[in-house]
C-alpha cells in the first residue's frame, strides 16, 4: 500500500538564529545580550536532533524508501499516493504539511513533550514506529480531519487546515461585498475568518474573546454565559465570523457571522485596490493577493487530512507483518 516514509523535519530555533547571525558564538552573544538564557536554545536544538535521531534509527527500513526533508521544501516536494508521512515538530508543522498532501496518512510526532503541549500530536519518538507500522497496515484509527478550501475567478486556489484570513495586509480597513445564503452586503472591517473545525479553538476563537470582554464590561455579572463556539475535527462545516465591523452609508453589519454547511460556500469580492490578499493558518508568505476584480469562493473541501491517532496500549496488528517488517524491534 505504501512504498516510501518521508519523514518532515523544522529547523530549530538555534539553527535559524545560527543562519541569521552566521555563527553560534554571534547568534549567543545577541541572545544573552538581550537578557535571555540561551542555554534553553541549546537544550531545545539537542531535544530535536535526539527525537530526529531516534526516528531515523527505528523507521529505517519499515518501507522500502525514506526520504527526510525540511518544511521549507515542501512547496516544491511532490508526494506520492504511495507516501506515509511522518512530520516532527510542533502543531504547525502538522497544518503545513496537511495542506500538501491529499489522503496520505500522517503519523504526528512530538520531538519534545515536556516543552510542546502537541494537541494534534499523539506519538513520542519511540512510539512513532509503532505508528507507522499501524498505519501501513491499514490497522490504525485515524481522525478525518474538515479542511478548507478557497477557489479564485483567476483559478488559483489555496487549502486550510485551521482557517482562512481575507482582508488587507495592514490594519487599514478592508472593503469587500460578502454574500451568502443568498443576501449580499457591503462590509468595511479588520478583515473576515473563516475556521475548520480544527481551527475553532484558535485565533477564531478571539472573536468570541473579544465580545465577552464587550459583554462583561457592559453587564457585569449579569452578563450571560455564551457558548463557545467550537466543533469537532471532522465536522462538516465551516464558520465565518466579520472582525470588527464598521457600520456607515456604504457598509452593512448584518452578515456578521455564519456556519457555512456542507454544499454552501462564502462568495467575498474584494473592493481594495491594492494590498488585499487571502492567506491560511497565518502564513502571510503564502497569500494570494486579493485586490479589485478578485472574488473568492470558501468551502468545505473535498479533502481531508489524515492524521493517525494514538495506538492503545497492548493493541495488535491485525494480520501478520508482511515481510519488510520482520526485522523491526518495536512491532507492538
Amino acid at each position: 500500500m505504501f512504498e516510501k516514509l518521508v519523514m518532515v523535519t523544522r529547523k530549530t530555533r538555534l539553527e535559524e538564529l545560527v543562519e541569521r547571525f552566521n555563527t553560534r558564538e554571534q547568534a549567543r552573544f545577541y541572545i544573552e545580550h538581550m537578557g535571555l538564557d540561551f542555554a534553553d536554545y541549546d537544550v531545545e536544538h539537542a531535544n530535536y536532533q535526539r527525537a530526529v535521531e531516534t526516528l531515523r534509527r527505528t523507521l529505517d527500513g519499515l518501507l522500502s524508501k525514506m526520504q527526510v526533508i525540511d518544511r521549507q521544501f515542501l512547496p516544491n516536494f511532490l508526494f506520492s499516493p504511495k507516501d506515509l508521512v511522518v512530520t516532527v515538530g510542533q502543531d504547525g508543522i502538522v497544518v503545513n504539511t496537511a495542506k500538501y498532501l491529499d489522503g496520505q496518512p500522517i503519523v504526528a510526532v512530538n520531538p519534545d513533550p515536556a516543552r510542546f503541549d502537541g494537541i494534534l500530536l499523539p506519538f513520542s519518538p519511540a512510539a512513532a514506529a509503532t505508528g507507522v507500522i499501524h498505519a501501513a497496515e491499514g490497522a490504525a484509527a485515524v481522525h478525518r480531519i474538515t479542511m478548507a478550501e478557497a477557489t479564485f475567478n483567476d483559478g488559483q486556489r489555496l487549502l486550510a487546515f485551521n482557517d482562512f484570513y481575507v482582508g488587507q495586509r495592514t490594519h487599514v480597513s478592508s472593503r469587500y461585498t460578502l454574500g451568502f445564503e443568498g443576501q449580499r452586503e457591503r462590509q468595511s472591517s479588520s478583515g473576515v475568518l473563516v475556521a475548520t473545525g480544527a481551527g475553532s479553538t484558535g485565533w477564531f476563537s478571539s472573536t468570541q474573546n473579544m465580545a465577552d470582554a464587550v459583554t462583561h464590561m457592559l453587564l457585569g455579572e449579569k452578563a450571560p454565559a455564551v457558548p463557545r463556539m467550537r466543533f469537532g475535527w471532522d465536522d462538516p462545516r465551516l464558520a465565518f465570523v466579520v472582525r470588527e465591523p464598521f457600520r456607515s452609508k456604504w457598509s452593512g453589519v448584518t452578515l456578521g457571522a455564519g456556519l457555512i454547511d456542507p454544499g454552501e460556500s462564502l462568495a467575498i469580492e474584494s473592493h481594495m485596490p491594492e494590498s488585499g490578499v487571502v492567506f491560511s493558518d497565518g502564513v502571510e508568505a503564502d497569500a494570494i493577493d486579493f485586490n479589485s476584480g478578485s472574488v473568492v469562493d470558501i468551502h468545505a473541501s473535498k479533502r481531508h487530512t489524515i492524521l493517525v491517532a494514538a495506538i492503545p496500549e497492548g493493541s495488535r496488528l491485525r494480520a501478520a507483518p508482511p515481510k519488510w517488517l520482520a526485522r523491526s524491534s518495536v512491532l507492538p
